[in-house]
């Protein structure tokens, strides 16, 4: 499988979507437990359904592969939805589809990353996410980024028998400090960039 470079961290980067992943992310979409944690454990999706979900997703949102460094394995993915450039806004979401790599912080870069294109390449303002508040794991990892606590919906979704609230979590380009897209432009822009190549004057 091909994937390429966009945002580079330490244990991850992130790539355009590939629609050869379909049936990965169809195993991923049906798996109870990580469904639980995004809100589509709701629903069922046949490898049709699923491909027109990403076609949709790739077109109308930008939508990143997660792509673990050393295996050049997709991982899961992550994106930036509902994209308001008069407000410069956008509501960020995020799951790793293979379960053996949870509690790795590789879900922490890669939100790291993508808030980084979002703030520093598409000159947005604000990143706002929903988390279901029994989603611990994912509330450490967005806080850490630095997202901040801002409110909260009552009972506003129902699993395994029960309500539960959903946390509305949010981030402003001021409060964040860019991983990758500063250091990328400012080493390429450097009386160093470019040195080990070859010129002829």
């Amino acid at each position: 499988m091909k994937y390429f470079r966009k945002l580079i961290g330490e244990k991850c980067y992130l790539s355009p979507i590939s629609l050869d992943d379909l049936e990965k992310y169809t195993e991923w979409v049906n798996d109870l437990e990580i469904g639980q944690f995004v809100l589509f454990a709701s629903q069922v999706f046949d490898m049709d359904k699923e491909r027109e979900t990403l076609i949709n997703l790739m077109k109308k949102d930008l939508i990143f592969a997660i792509v673990e460094k050393d295996t050049n394995k997709a991982i899961g993915n992550c994106g930036l939805h509902m994209i308001d450039e008069v407000h410069r806004r956008a509501t960020f979401g995020i799951f790793i589809g293979e379960k053996t790599y949870w509690n790795q912080n590789i879900g922490t870069e890669a939100t790291a990353l993508i808030l980084d294109y979002g703030f520093n390449i598409m000159n947005l303002n604000n990143i706002t996410l929903d988390v279901v508040a029994f989603n611990k794991r994912a509330i450490r990892s967005y806080e850490k980024v630095g997202f901040k606590y801002v409110g909260k919906r009552r009972e506003y979704v129902f699993m395994a028998g029960q309500y539960h609230d959903v946390l509305i979590y949010d981030i402003l380009a001021s409060e964040f400090e860019s991983p990758f897209v500063k250091q990328t432009f400012e080493r390429s822009i450097s009386d160093e960039a470019g040195r080990n190549k070859i010129s002829i004057v």
